[in-house]
């Protein structure tokens, strides 16, 4: 079993530029079908949030939690999470892959999540540096983008993870939709060509 892990954030409360449903004005003087202007976002008290996710290669589910903070304590609670998704035998390996973010990796203060990985038979799969584009995770990150995101304005991080929520089970019910597989086999292409 292998599970592609990463973060996606920081999640601000912005508004994204994309595609949306406002309708086009006709003209420059067109006063009827006004398009609203973006607000200005000069300052942000209400913080960041970040997305941990992972993905599940061997059942092609996406899996994730909105977090405040990205530091090791939130990333080996949502392993531990991602660990009881296969509850099979403890002979059963489990394979995290991920990039080299210091709080996936052991120190020599803190061995947490050294000591975790060898008590539930998980192996940490680290891709090299500066290689993201290998972890198949990313071109779903691209799919939430595009399809959730883009085109949005929300007023609360509730809101956001909410939509970011209910696209993940949108995801996980639809994974044949035509219009989610074009974007995560273009993101794809295009993260490969970036390299070579």
């Amino acid at each position: 079993m292998a599970i592609c892990y990463d973060e996606f954030g920081p999640l601000n409360l912005q508004p994204h530029p994309g595609h949306q449903w406002a309708p086009k004005a006709t003209g420059p003087g067109d006063q009827a079908n006004p398009r609203r202007r973006r607000r200005a976002t000069y300052q942000r008290p209400n913080g960041v949030r970040h997305l941990l996710a992972g993905y599940d290669l061997s059942t092609n589910r996406l899996y994730g939690h909105v977090k405040a903070r990205k530091r090791r304590t939130e990333f080996l609670a949502f392993a531990r999470y991602l660990r009881t998704l296969h509850p099979a035998p403890a002979a059963q390996r489990i394979a995290i892959i991920m990039d080299n973010y210091s709080p996936h990796r052991s120190t020599k203060v803190d061995t947490r999540v050294g000591d975790w990985a060898a008590a539930n038979n998980v192996e940490l799969a680290y891709i090299p540096y500066y290689s993201s584009w290998l972890n198949r995770i990313e071109p779903q990150f691209t799919a939430l983008r595009y399809l959730a995101l883009d085109g949005t304005d929300h007023p609360r991080h509730r809101a956001q993870s909410g939509m970011i929520r209910r696209f993940i089970i949108w995801r996980n019910h639809h994974t044949t939709d035509p219009k989610l597989r074009k974007v995560i086999r273009r993101a794809s292409l295009i993260k490969r060509a970036k390299v070579t």
